[in-house]
């Protein structure tokens, strides 16, 4: 071929070589593509693999944060000794800690329900970096370290909550406690609420079907509107059979607050009709056959039947004078009020807290909760009244009412009165 002729036998074998590598290249990157979508596939399917996910997800979980936060709420029982020596800290910082706690005046006592914040520096030797304790729904103490100092410094936080006022009111259908319930009162109101009628009613036999009751009180919330804890009753109306039993809350001296019928009597008396609400009238004083012994005998007491666990008040005023195991009565509490009246409460669960013998305590103050201790059928409580040494029936005492306003004192409770009314028909209208 003529196109050939002026080329040397050198100059094929340089173009041979030429064409070959260039095909060797093709075929190379060809399987080179290959094997890298093949690798590619097999990793695909090792993270398809069940051992390799848990492997990276146990690796995972294991990465602490360097700042870690623990919450703990107090409960009974609780010291602060024993609430430090649960964390994982060194003996030198828990004390440290302790003697930092038992500095501060407020925290003097352990409340139950308190919520302690501790937050963690996982990456120092002395682990804790600060911490809070909230003494109540409103306010909290903040405990921290400066960069100086190993020491911590406290500070008083009250948190920025706005009061309200709220007014309820319903018809019973079944009980004021589960009437309440439904209308969204907080429980600790509706006891309050019962403790300011238990002079005069008896909840389980004074309260029918369809009566009524009204109620403005104390709301507190946060700055999402969530209602953090409630505050005092400042107005109550109990309708019982058409019969209307108001009460108003008066601040009759400087820091003395009481609560008045609409005549300025106070509704206070020495002791308390019954010292448990919700309960069943179970037997009566008097003689009757006992229901353990089976003989008959005198009941020299008044016994209201129950569930486990409901609160017992202290019908009134007092000193504890025993706090105790009382052989048949089980776990009992004996008050001595005055010069005149003691009370008894007999076959409790468990007694409240901080009562024992030698403790003051105040009226509508829970004393213990109902159980079934000692010569006992079921849970009940067992009152007993006794006056000048003779135990009598409670339910027919005749006590003498508490403080009368009169002359200037009453002109101010009127006028105090006024203001509550109003301001009732001005909460009606909001909700109409």
């Amino acid at each position: 071929m003529k196109f050939l002729k002026n080329y040397s036998y050198k100059d094929y074998s340089i173009f041979f070589w030429l064409i070959l590598i260039t095909i060797l290249g093709v075929v190379t990157s060809s399987i080179y593509n290959k094997n890298k979508e093949e690798q590619a596939k097999q990793i695909e399917g090792n993270l398809e693999n069940i051992y390799l996910k848990k492997t990276i997800q146990e690796i995972t979980n294991n990465l602490e944060p360097r700042f870690t936060k623990v919450n703990y709420l107090s409960k009974a029982g609780d010291t602060y000794q024993s609430i430090i020596d649960n964390l994982i800290i060194d003996k030198k910082e828990k004390k440290l800690l302790l003697n930092t706690i038992l500095k501060e005046k407020s925290l003097k006592i352990l409340r139950i329900n308190q919520m302690f914040t501790f937050k963690f520096d996982n990456l120092s030797k002395q682990k804790i970096l600060e911490f809070k304790i909230q003494t109540d729904n409103k306010n909290e103490i903040y405990f921290y370290k400066t960069e100086n100092s190993n020491d911590f410094i406290s500070k008083k936080i009250k948190k920025n909550f706005t009061k309200r006022l709220v007014y309820k009111e319903t018809i019973i259908i079944s009980s004021l406690y589960n009437s309440a319930v439904k209308l969204g009162i907080k429980p600790n109101v509706i006891i309050e609420f019962a403790r300011l009628y238990g002079f005069q009613v008896d909840f389980q036999r004074d309260v029918w079907k369809d009566d009524s009751f009204q109620i403005i009180y104390e709301e507190f919330v946060n700055d999402k509107n969530k209602v953090v804890d409630t505050g005092e009753i400042i107005f109550a109306n109990l309708k019982l059979q058409n019969s209307d039993l108001q009460l108003y809350k008066h601040e009759y001296e400087k820091n003395k607050t009481d609560y008045f019928d609409e005549n300025g009597k106070s509704i206070k008396k020495t002791l308390m009709k019954t010292p448990i609400n919700g309960a069943r009238l179970s037997s009566s004083y008097g003689k009757r056959k006992h229901p353990i012994l089976g003989y008959t005998k005198m009941h020299l007491g008044t016994d209201f039947a129950a569930p486990k666990g409901t609160p017992i008040m202290a019908s009134g005023d007092g000193k504890v004078t025993k706090a105790g195991w009382c052989g048949g009565g089980g776990n009992c509490v004996k008050i001595k009020h005055n010069s005149t009246y003691q009370t008894v409460y007999a076959h409790m669960s468990k007694f409240g807290r901080g009562i024992k013998r030698g403790v003051r305590v105040k009226q509508g103050q829970i004393i213990g909760y109902v159980g079934s201790t000692g010569l006992s059928t079921g849970p009940h409580l067992h009152y007993e009244v006794i006056e000048n040494g003779k135990k009598i029936n409670s339910q027919k005492l005749k006590l003498p009412s508490g403080k009368i306003l009169k002359g200037e004192e009453r002109k101010k409770f009127e006028v105090d009165k006024i203001k509550i009314d109003v301001l009732k028909s001005n909460l009606i209208a909001k909700i109409n």
